[in-house]
């Protein structure tokens, strides 16, 4: 077959797509790095920047293209939940929710020690909610570079109520830039070493 746009690759060069489809070990770990990723989406302690760079440099087989658009899809779904909880669409279940506890001084000191932090907190919203912009390239930033952390621009776009399509769109695309390169790095890195 000639090396057409629908035959084969010309040999020595490696689509950035390109897996053998008959390899159940790409699909299946593609699979596991779709729970491991929506796992670490609502559990944080998870680490799902040390699972893709294990997979990238123990299973060059997997496409690192495609192992960021996974893992961006399913970080996204993940916070989907966090999204909505802010936005108060979602209803939390009784064990979650604050009773108003009896004042004491060990109480009452901790709110004086925690006034400044909340007032940052709400002074930070209140400007999300007047500055749209200021808002919008913040989680942007924050979907790439994971500072100031992806969690907390997560609830914060709920509640100011960021638009659904601006919330998935501008994430989706930053967790992908930040998934695809951490998973080039390793064979970035073994290219220019070796």
């Amino acid at each position: 077959m000639d090396n057409t746009i629908l035959g084969r690759a010309p040999v020595g060069y490696r689509r950035w797509l390109d897996f053998d489809e008959g390899d159940p070990l790409v699909l299946g770990w593609l699979c596991v790095t779709f729970g491991v990723a929506f796992g670490s989406a609502l559990v944080p302690f998870i680490s799902v920047e040390l699972f893709v760079l294990g997979l990238a440099a123990q299973e060059p087989r997997v496409p690192w293209l495609l192992l960021g658009a996974v893992v961006a899809t399913a970080q996204m779904l993940g916070k989907l939940l966090y999204y909505y909880a802010a936005k108060g669409s979602i209803h939390l279940p009784a064990f979650l929710h604050r009773h108003p506890k009896p004042m004491t001084p060990r109480r009452q000191r901790w709110e004086r020690r925690t006034k400044r932090a909340r007032d940052w907190v709400f002074w930070v919203r209140d400007k999300c909610e007047r500055h749209p912009g200021w808002m919008f390239g913040t989680y942007s930033v924050s979907s790439v570079v994971g500072m100031p952390p992806f969690m907390a621009m997560v609830v914060m776009a709920g509640l100011v109520r960021m638009r659904l399509a601006t919330f998935l769109s501008v994430g989706l695309v930053g967790r992908f830039i930040r998934f695809s390169a951490l998973a080039a790095s390793p064979a970035l890195f073994a290219g220019w070493l070796l």
